[in-house]
């Protein structure tokens, strides 16, 4: 069974930073395009940033230039480091995996930012 692990999320306050890793038990991680998603309440969930097998990278304009997305195919692993975080940013973060084999959603981590 697929599984999307994510972790890093916790409470920061604004300016601060933090780092988002997504540990995937995909046999061939590398095939797939990885990106980062977002929930706040009461909105949709909404694309964060994306980047793809080949390592091409697309971000919401809303943390262009705030977020950088990375992956480690050795370690089938996927970050989203975020930095200069604002209190718009507070969401459940999901990892999202997806290629001609299928797609998969990890279980979401929390992030606030707040004083």
């Amino acid at each position: 069974q697929v599984q999307l692990v994510e972790s890093g999320g916790g409470l920061v306050q604004p300016g601060g930073s933090l780092r988002l890793s997504c540990a995937a038990s995909l046999i061939r991680f590398s095939i797939y395009n990885m990106g980062w998603y977002r929930q706040a309440p009461g909105n949709q969930r909404e694309l964060v940033a994306v980047i793809s097998s080949g390592g091409n990278t697309n971000y919401a304009d809303s943390v262009k230039g705030r977020f950088t997305i990375s992956r480690d195919n050795a370690q089938k692993t996927v970050y989203l480091q975020m930095n200069t975080l604002k209190p718009e940013d507070t969401a459940v973060y999901y990892c999202n995996a997806n290629s001609y084999q299928g797609g998969f959603w990890g279980q979401g981590t929390q992030v606030t930012v707040s004083s």
